[in-house]
């Protein structure tokens, strides 16, 4: 909230967990994806946690240790499903799960998501 990206955390919060109710967005190898478009969100954003207790999203497998939380706003485009489907094919490959987990801080974990992720 601090940065401007989201006008109300407890109404956004509200429009991840009913988008979560609607279908689980657990992948395999410890992976949460929860997405919302929400009228309080301003500008699409990508948070990451490293959960090591885990938290359930669904998955088969088991909780997950690694959570992208993406945010768009509830009128705009697509966006937001182009960072999710190119985050999730990079989640797929076990170097890139083990590069962002041994990451020693948050730094490092937004220059491997800027370089991996994000188009050029």
């Amino acid at each position: 909230m601090a940065a401007g990206r989201v006008t109300d955390a407890d109404g956004f919060h509200a429009d991840v967990r009913a988008r979560e109710a609607q279908m689980a967005t657990g992948m395999p190898g410890g992976i949460g994806l929860p997405h919302a478009r929400s009228a309080y969100v301003t500008v699409p954003s990508l948070a990451v946690a490293k959960v090591p207790a885990g938290v359930d999203f669904g998955a088969p497998d088991g909780p997950a240790t690694l959570v992208f939380l993406i945010a768009a706003p509830a009128s705009g485009d697509a966006d937001h499903l182009q960072i999710l489907a190119a985050l999730a094919r990079r989640l797929v490959h076990e170097s890139f799960r083990t590069a962002l987990h041994d990451a020693p801080d948050a730094g490092t974990v937004a220059d491997i998501i800027t370089r991996e992720v994000v188009p050029s």
